[in-house]
């Protein structure tokens, strides 16, 4: 059990959802501290029956923490999260700041649970996207190696804040009814529309978040040589990143024995009947922990050769129920250490 346990960034949107996620995962603690900006603090917040009150997040707040789970820009990250660490505290970090550290874990817990084992103060968790898909992609790697990935991401608004599902809304409702639509959030108006760009330009006309999907997946993976490329679009759904994925193992597999290892992997719900029009959308993959795969085919030209279709929740597993896994993954190694 960890004895005290602080969450950061606890009044933001991922925050409130990391909260519920304690519960329904039975994390187990001592003591519950809830940290968030100062224009935060003061503010009640009720967890497991219990009112708390929210503290700002500076040095003094962090002292006597075991471990912590920080929602937070990455900004705020950089500059908190060093003073957790030289108090003695585990950070779990969902920010993109330390992700690529070569000191740091990227874990994600059906993927790389061992990891956990090699960090210095800070574990961090993956992208949203990245994380689906890799836990898709995991029960293929093991039984028939993995050569290349092409992957294409349909990635809901959430994804960029509850600010951009506001915007969403709004700019639906000023579609319909005929009005000019002025977005903030988005380089072009979202409603009814698909905007083939997340993140700036990075490598060679590649985004941001499409090279983050590269760079992570051969860090959790351990595996330089698997072959990714990515295409992210911005789509016009509240919740729940969906992604198209092609992938050549190295071995070939039967599709009898693609759906097996789908249906007993970790994390992975398969939703596979094509003739009963059964396949994962995001509407009814939202509020749900899994990764949930359908639409399985073979390659009609390469014997190594899969497709999938693959959705989650991206606030969930692709944030919240990640770092809470691996806080689950932390407690249980407290549970083990002699008092």
């Amino acid at each position: 059990m960890i004895k005290t346990l602080a969450v950061v960034g606890a009044t933001g949107a991922v925050g409130q959802i990391v909260l519920e996620e304690i519960q329904q995962q039975n994390l187990q603690y001592g003591r519950l501290r809830l940290l968030a900006s100062k224009r935060s603090a003061g503010k009640q917040v009720t967890v497991a029956g219990k009112s708390i009150t929210v503290e700002a997040l500076e040095p003094s707040a962090l002292e006597g923490v075991d471990v912590v789970i920080a929602s937070t820009p990455d900004e705020v990250a950089a500059e908190f999260v060093p003073w957790a660490v030289e108090r003695g505290a585990i950070v779990v970090d969902e920010s993109a700041f330390f992700r690529m550290d070569p000191k740091v874990p990227l874990v994600i817990p059906e993927v790389n649970p061992e990891a956990i084992h090699d960090h210095q103060g800070i574990i961090a968790s993956p992208n949203c996207s990245t994380t689906q898909m890799v836990v898709a992609l995991k029960p293929l790697y093991d039984a028939a190696g993995l050569k290349r990935v092409i992957v294409s991401t349909y990635q809901a608004v959430s994804g960029a804040g509850l600010a951009a599902q506001e915007e969403l809304v709004k700019n639906t409702q000023l579609q319909l009814s005929g009005a000019a639509q002025q977005p903030s959030m988005f380089p072009y108006p979202i409603a009814f529309n698909l905007i083939p760009q997340i993140g700036s330009l990075k490598h060679e006309g590649f985004t941001s978040e499409e090279m983050k999907m590269v760079h992570e997946t051969h860090k959790i993976m351990g595996d330089n040589t698997i072959q990714v490329n990515a295409t992210c679009i911005r789509v016009p759904v509240l919740i729940g990143h969906s992604e198209s994925i092609y992938c050549e193992t190295a071995e070939p597999l039967s599709l009898e024995r693609i759906r097996e290892l789908f249906r007993n992997a970790p994390g992975v719900t398969l939703v596979d009947d094509l003739g009963a029009k059964r396949y994962p959308m995001p509407r009814d993959c939202a509020n749900k922990p899994d990764v949930f795969v359908g639409r399985i085919r073979k390659d009609l030209n390469h014997p190594c050769g899969i497709s999938f279709w693959c959705v989650s929740d991206n606030l969930r597993k692709g944030a919240a129920t990640n770092a809470v896994q691996i806080g689950k993954l932390l407690s249980d190694k407290f549970a083990n250490v002699p008092a």
